[in-house]
């Protein structure tokens, strides 16, 4: 059994589709998810263009909420709260209640959703961000996974970007794809056609 680090900015769809690919490749594949923060309001920070369109900062809130779930929580928490954030059953919630709402479904306290419009976590926020970096480097968005190949090789990639579920064999098709492609000497770089809308 491997264990998949994926670093999420929970405001991503495109990152919550990748992330429920990962938990059916754990069904599939001897891998184990663990579940990290990143934040692309950390990534923009200090860019002349805001490629999110987010001056005010309103990115900050859902990923501070995340922040605390891991550190009062653990990775496992982290998850299930992540998991019910893009629940395709809630999404008319509204963002303010959407917060508090996930928290709840995970089995989580909603008064963790006050973490958000709080800088207690920012700290925590930009440390595992940070670690992120340090696998793959400023050059890429959400999500991040770093994990262990069969030959005991360290591979992190950014995505794989996927705009619809992936199930069963062909999600661990796409991961043993996406493992021998990340673990090839002197890679860098992989693109499909245009983004498709994310389909959650």
């Amino acid at each position: 059994m491997v264990t998949a680090d994926f670093w999420l900015d929970p405001s991503c769809p495109y990152t919550w589709l990748t992330s429920r690919w990962l938990v059916e490749v754990s069904k599939v594949r001897p891998v184990t998810p663990r579940w990290r923060v990143m934040s692309l309001s950390v990534l923009n920070e200090g860019r002349d263009d805001d490629p999110e369109g987010d001056p005010e900062g309103y990115l900050w809130i859902p990923v501070r909420v995340c922040a605390a779930v891991e550190q009062e929580y653990g990775h496992e928490a982290l998850g299930a709260f992540h998991a019910e954030l893009w629940n395709p059953a809630h999404r008319d919630d509204g963002w303010t209640d959407a917060l508090a709402n996930a928290l709840e479904r995970a089995g989580l306290p909603r008064r963790l959703a006050q973490a958000g419009t709080s800088t207690s976590y920012d700290a925590a926020v930009r440390a595992s961000h940070a670690e992120a970096m340090n696998e793959l480097g400023p050059h890429v968005g959400t999500p991040i996974i770093a994990t262990t190949t069969a030959a005991g090789t360290r591979v992190a990639f950014f995505g794989p970007v996927v705009s619809q579920p992936l199930t069963g064999s062909q999600a661990g098709d796409l991961w043993d794809g996406t493992l021998l492609v990340a673990g090839t000497p002197g890679f860098h770089e992989l693109k499909a056609t245009a983004h498709a809308e994310p389909k959650v």
